[in-house]
């Protein structure tokens, strides 16, 4: 094949063709038409001589054909190598260019990382950058990357597929917060103490009552009284300040309520846990992404 007659943004329509095998989730990741991009695949099925993509035989689907099978992977791999030369030719200047990043992570990620990062920003970037922060969904993360509709993740690693590469960001423990004026005081606590209080569980996972917390407590045989769980941290300062339940949390984001709460070390050893950014192996050369990753490690090491 002559490539001096192959335009390069037929290549990019395939690629995302061949993911979706559907001319109208295509066009809406592609930002064209749907008639434009039904143009398109005419061109392409007249450049390689062949379908590539026929009805399929249930639902209102495509099939790729046995021709556009293999050309799946080889296609990825190559518009891969020009994005890596690409980003080698320009590289980002925030101050002055245009970029919208998608960080992935969970509601103790935005408070810890995210509020930080965005204080970082307004300094270190123009206002044609733009963040945008999604709870992780781990059942939709693999199929958000490869779609580039998540750029970052910040999380433990157990929560994002291993194909993705990884740095280790900080290591996190757990400590105890309570509201100001609690009945019990601002005594240390013991671990009599510790069980004899009403307990909120946060579970991302949601109508759980049992946790990390509850495994560590049933290797010393003692349990707690979990009283409320909830799906997210966010939440937990205005059930505190409204009760005398305490909570259980990751020392950082705890830190980040001291104006609001009193927070205490817990009187046991509960394993911690170690949040990571990763992100695509495709974009580990990509000078956009490169500087974000390098803002998320200068604002979590000052915060040291």
């Amino acid at each position: 094949m002559d490539l001096s007659r192959v335009d390069l943004n037929l290549l990019v329509s395939l690629d995302v063709l061949l993911e979706e095998c559907n001319v109208t989730r295509a066009a809406q990741r592609l930002h064209v038409s749907q008639p434009a991009l039904s143009a398109q695949l005419g061109r392409l099925r007249h450049l390689f001589d062949d379908p590539l993509l026929v009805p399929a035989s249930v639902g209102r689907g495509m099939t790729p054909t046995s021709r556009a099978l293999p050309l799946r992977d080889s296609l990825k791999a190559a518009l891969k190598g020009l994005e890596v030369v690409l980003a080698r030719e320009h590289p980002f200047d925030p101050a002055q260019d245009a970029r919208d990043f998608q960080i992935a992570t969970t509601d103790n990620g935005i408070i810890v990382v995210g509020l930080p990062l965005l204080s970082r920003l307004q300094s270190e970037a123009g206002a044609g950058v733009r963040v945008a922060f999604r709870l992780l969904d781990t059942t939709q993360l693999s199929q958000q990357i490869e779609r580039r509709e998540v750029d970052l993740v910040i999380a433990p690693p157990s929560m994002f597929p291993p194909f993705l590469k990884a740095r280790r960001i900080y290591d996190e423990v757990y400590a105890i917060a309570q509201r100001r004026d609690h009945p019990r005081g601002t005594e240390p606590l013991s671990l009599d103490g510790y069980c004899a209080l009403d307990h909120v569980l946060v579970s991302l996972k949601g109508g759980l009552y049992e946790g990390r917390v509850d495994q560590a407590l049933a290797k010393l045989g003692r349990n707690r009284r979990v009283r409320l769980s909830l799906p997210n941290f966010t939440s937990v300062p205005q059930v505190l300040q409204a009760t005398d339940y305490v909570c259980t949390m990751p020392a950082r984001f705890a830190k980040s309520l001291k104006d609001e709460l009193d927070v205490f070390e817990l009187p046991f050893a509960v394993p911690g846990f170690a949040m990571h950014m990763a992100w695509h192996p495709r974009e580990q050369s990509d000078a956009a992404q490169s500087w974000l990753r390098t803002q998320v490690l200068e604002v979590v090491n000052s915060g040291r």
